[in-house]
């Protein structure tokens, strides 16, 4: 499939992830349309694109009345990667936040319908899949597609809204003939990413030097952290290829634990402290890692970054891009919120509205 001239529609674009994605369309030539409202995204990250004229920027929030609908007019594609969201903290305190996401990818949906834009490419997530099945880490897990069923257990609200879309593209799918394909990603971690992830919030933590340096649960947490670019080399030929609404783990299949990323952390950056165990903190569950067999027969994807490579690669990116004092001192307010101020935010809507082409 030729990108070229492709007129795609990425939400959430100016965010961690769909700003990686941006970068990919762009690179291959298709007409990239962005609609972000900046809670979470920023400017930067898609600021050489808007300066080029590369892409079209809609500075607007979904969930305001015909937004969505003149985002998705003319699109031949739209990703959805839109939604509020943010790291444990953010999921498990932000029930009611986290909700929302439910009216804003029916709103997504329906203006999709109303165009009728041939293609959509949801941005799920691993939080769909059954929390009773993840509750112990000595077990050797592997989570495939089809463990999402009754008995139905997803993550927080924020699971329950990603299961909804997912189910909801393969009814469209079913009754209207839709096309579309849900990729199930898996704590995404890599340059650009938000400091109230995980892999972002310990290397913050060894950046301003905490002492002691604090790592949430009892450390034996299992996680399979993948790269954000292999989360984009699979989000676009899942987009070629999948039409049905089928769902895909989009996930390494490497089993870390918690405190083996944080000693690494420590030891990479040389940062001397002894670590501090807060098992009162959000953890999620104790054993969440991908299956990703269905990736690699349907999309011949495979991930190709390893965590600890990728782990060094997003430390030395951090530590050549931020200020040490403005990291320390909004650092703990953005370990369970999405933005660091309001005030922050607003500056960053202004620059927007001065630069959009």
């Amino acid at each position: 499939m030729s990108w070229r001239g492709k007129k795609v529609l990425v939400t959430g674009g100016a965010s961690f992830i769909g700003s990686h994605l941006v970068d990919a369309l762009v690179e291959r030539g298709a007409l990239v349309r962005i609609i972000d409202n900046l809670s979470s995204g920023k400017l930067e990250n898609i600021q050489g694109h808007i300066q080029s004229r590369a892409v079209e920027l809609i500075q607007a929030d979904l969930l305001e009345q015909d937004v969505a609908e003149r985002a998705a007019r003319d699109m031949d594609i739209v990703f959805h990667l839109a939604a509020d969201h943010g790291g444990r903290g953010y999921v498990d305190l932000h029930q009611a936040a986290c909700a929302t996401n439910l009216l804003l990818d029916g709103l997504v949906f329906r203006a999709c319908l109303k165009a009728r834009v041939p293609k959509i490419v949801y941005s799920s997530s691993g939080c769909v899949y059954p929390n009773y099945l993840q509750t112990n880490p000595d077990e050797i897990l592997y989570l495939t597609e089809d463990k999402v069923g009754p008995p139905y257990d997803a993550d927080n609200t924020y699971g329950w809204a990603k299961l909804m879309g997912e189910m909801t593209l393969r009814a469209l799918h079913k009754d209207r003939g839709v096309k579309s394909v849900s990729l199930r990603y898996f704590t995404v971690y890599g340059e650009r990413g938000h400091e109230n992830h995980a892999v972002i919030a310990m290397i913050a933590r060894a950046f301003v030097k905490q002492n002691p340096y604090v790592v949430w649960g009892n450390g034996e947490q299992i996680r399979n952290w993948t790269h954000v670019s292999d989360i984009v080399a699979g989000t676009i030929p899942a987009a070629e290829k999948i039409d049905d609404g089928t769902a895909i783990n989009l996930g390494t299949m490497e089993r870390i634990r918690v405190i083996d990323a944080a000693r690494e952390v420590l030891r990479y950056t040389g940062h001397n402290a002894p670590i501090e165990l807060h098992p009162e903190m959000p953890t999620g569950p104790l054993n969440r890692v991908a299956d990703n067999r269905l990736a690699k027969q349907l999309l011949g994807w495979e991930p190709r970054v390893c965590f600890m490579d990728g782990l060094r690669q997003t430390i030395d990116w951090y530590f050549a891009h931020k200020n040490r004092d403005q990291v320390r001192s909004y650092l703990q307010q953005v370990l369970t919120e999405r933005a660091a101020s309001h005030a922050g935010r607003a500056e960053a809507v202004a620059a927007v509205q001065g630069m959009t082409p």
